[in-house]
C-alpha cells in the first residue's frame, strides 16, 4: 500500500488500481481506456495537499470568486488531509505488523511462538478493518470539503464584479444610437419572424418558435460557424440533449440562484425507477463533450483534441433577470455550437488564445459591432481559471450583450472526470498509469443563435423615409448557407445582392 499518493487520496487511488488492474485497452485511435465495472466514475482525484500547503491563498481566491462555501471549508480539508494522513502512516504499521506475523506463522510449524503469532496476527486483522474504515470517514469528509472549492484564478484575471471586466479590444462597424425602433422583437413581430405567444401556450413563458426568415437565420448561422470551427481543425460532433447530472457537477456545471436555500437552474428528469440515473437537460454542449474524454488516457503526440459540438442548452434561469426576459435575449433553451479543446497542461493558454481568434474570424464575419472582455473574479463559476466573453452591440436593447464566452478551465474538469495524457517524445519517462498527469479542458462559444439573431436582426433592420421597417440586411457570409425563404423577398445582403 506505500504505492499510495497523499496528493491524490488513498482509498481513491486504490479504488482506481483495482479498476485498471487488467481492464486497460487500447482502441483504434490510439486511446487507452479504462472500462470499470461501475457504471459512475471513480471518485475524483483532488489535490488535497495543495490546499494544504496554501490555506490563505486558497482562502483568499474563494472569497474573490464569491464561491458559496460551507464554513471553514478550506482549512477543514487541510485538518482532514493531516488526521487521513495519521490514520494511513498507523494503518501501514498495522499491516507491516501483521506481515511480519504471518512470516513467523510460517516459519513455525507449531509450538508458542506460532502459537503467539496467531493470536497477534488474528487482533491486527481486527484493528486493520478498523483503521480501514476510519481512514475512508476521514478521506470523505476531505474530498466533501475539496469539492466545494473553485478552481484556481489566473493572476491577470480583473478583480471584482461584472462591472470590472477589462476591455481586451474592439472589433467590427461602429455602434449605432441606441433607439428602441430596432428593437427586436417589434421587428420579429413586423415580419413574423418570432412566435412567443405559442411558445408561453406550448411550454410556458420564455420558450418560443422560431418562423420563416428567422429559422432559415438560425440554420444558416449554424452551418457557417460549424464549417469555420471545422476548418480550423476541430472535429464536428452531435452531442444528447440528455446528460447524467454527475457528469454536469464535475464539469463545474452547477448554477444557482441567491435564494435561501438555493435553487438549481438545470432542468432534472424525473426518475421512472430507482435504478435509473439521474439524468438532467445539458446546459450546453460542453457538459456531454467533456463526458466524452472521461476516464481515457490520451497520447501528448496526438494533443490538442478539438471538437465542435452542435447541441441545445437548456436554462431554467431564463426568467431570473427581469430586464433581460424580453423576446430572445434569455430563453429557457437555445441551439448553441461550442468548440471544446484537451491540452496538455503546458499548452491550454496559448491553445486559448487560439479559440479565441476562431470565435472573433467567426463573429467577425457577422460584421456587428464587438468588444472582448477579461472577465472578473466574481464571473468565473466553479471551474474557469480564467474567462473571456464577447459582446455584441444590441441599439435595439441599448446594450452590449454576451454572445460568446471561452473559459480555460486547467485541470478542474479533468481531475473530477479522469481525463490524462501520457507524455511522449524526445523527454518521455515511463510513467505509471496512476502517475500520469491530468490534462487541461478549454470550451468556448462558437455561436449562440438567439442571441445572434438579436444583434442581426437590430443592426440589420431597413428603415424607409417614414421610419417604418422594410427590410433585413444579412451579412453576405451567411448566404451560401441561406436556404429557401425568397418568397418574400426581405433579406438584402450586405455584398448589395438581393
Amino acid at each position: 500500500m506505500a504505492t499510495r499518493r497523499s496528493r491524490c487520496g488513498g482509498k481513491m487511488e486504490v479504488l482506481e488500481q483495482r479498476q485498471r488492474a487488467g481492464h486497460a485497452s487500447r482502441d483504434a485511435t490510439g486511446t487507452d481506456r479504462i472500462r470499470t465495472t461501475a457504471s459512475l466514475l471513480p471518485p475524483p482525484r483532488l489535490d488535497y495537499r495543495a490546499i494544504s500547503e496554501n490555506i490563505t491563498s486558497k482562502s483568499l481566491n474563494a472569497l474573490n470568486r464569491k464561491s458559496r462555501l460551507p464554513h471553514d471549508a478550506v482549512a477543514s480539508v487541510a485538518r482532514n488531509y493531516i488526521e487521513w494522513k495519521r490514520i494511513l502512516s498507523e494503518l501501514n504499521s498495522k499491516r507491516n505488523e501483521r506481515s511480519v506475523a504471518g512470516e513467523t506463522i510460517k516459519r513455525n510449524a507449531s509450538g508458542p511462538e506460532r502459537d503467539a503469532a496467531i493470536a497477534l496476527a488474528s487482533l491486527l486483522k481486527v484493528h486493520v478493518k478498523e483503521l480501514e474504515a476510519t481512514l475512508d470517514i476521514a478521506e470523505q469528509k476531505c474530498l466533501l470539503a475539496a469539492l466545494s472549492l473553485p478552481n484556481d484564478t489566473h493572476p491577470n484575471a480583473p478583480l471584482g464584479p461584472e462591472s470590472a471586466a477589462v476591455t481586451l479590444s474592439t472589433h467590427g462597424p461602429q455602434p449605432l444610437p441606441a433607439d428602441s425602433k430596432r428593437d427586436h422583437v417589434a421587428i420579429a413581430d413586423h415580419f413574423d419572424l418570432l412566435d412567443l405567444r405559442s411558445g408561453s401556450s406550448v411550454a410556458g413563458t420564455s420558450w418560443y418558435f422560431l418562423r420563416n426568415e428567422a429559422a432559415l437565420l438560425e440554420l444558416a448561422l449554424t452551418n457557417y460557424a460549424m464549417s469555420i470551427a471545422i476548418d480550423h481543425g476541430f472535429t464536428p460532433v452531435t452531442t444528447p440533449d440528455v446528460v447524467k447530472s454527475d457528469i454536469a457537477v464535475r464539469c463545474g456545471f452547477q448554477p444557482r440562484d441567491d435564494a435561501t436555500p438555493p435553487v438549481s437552474h438545470m432542468y432534472h428528469i424525473l426518475k421512472t425507477n430507482t435504478s435509473s440515473p439521474e439524468l438532467i437537460l445539458a446546459g450546453t454542449a460542453e457538459i456531454p463533450l467533456a463526458g466524452t474524454f472521461s476516464n481515457k488516457v490520451y497520447s501528448s503526440i496526438n494533443m490538442p483534441l478539438k471538437v465542435v459540438g452542435l447541441g441545445h442548452a437548456f436554462r431554467a434561469e431564463a426568467g431570473a433577470r427581469s430586464a433581460d426576459t424580453r423576446g430572445l435575449y434569455r430563453v429557457h433553451q437555445f441551439t448553441k455550437i461550442e468548440l471544446f479543446a484537451v491540452t496538455t497542461e503546458d499548452t491550454s493558454e496559448s491553445m486559448m488564445e487560439d479559440i479565441l481568434s476562431v470565435q472573433k474570424y467567426i463573429l467577425e464575419g457577422l460584421d456587428i459591432p464587438l468588444r472582448v472582455l477579461d472577465m472578473p473574479t466574481e464571473e468565473l463559476g466553479a471551474s474557469a481559471y480564467r474567462k473571456y466573453d464577447i459582446e455584441a452591440w444590441m441599439p435595439g436593447r441599448g446594450s452590449w450583450g454576451e454572445v460568446s464566452s471561452l473559459s480555460n478551465c486547467t485541470d478542474y474538469q479533468s481531475r473530477r472526470l479522469h481525463i490524462r495524457y501520457r507524455p511522449q517524445g524526445a523527454d518521455a519517462v515511463e510513467t505509471p498509469l496512476a502517475r500520469l498527469p491530468f490534462a487541461h479542458t478549454l470550451n468556448g462559444t462558437a455561436a449562440a443563435i438567439p442571441r445572434l439573431i438579436v444583434a442581426l436582426l437590430e443592426n440589420g433592420a431597413i428603415f424607409d423615409d417614414n421610419g417604418s421597417v422594410v427590410g433585413l440586411r444579412l451579412p453576405r457570409v451567411l448566404k451560401p448557407f441561406w436556404i429557401g425563404g425568397k418568397k418574400r423577398n426581405i433579406v438584402c445582403w450586405d455584398d448589395g445582392s438581393d
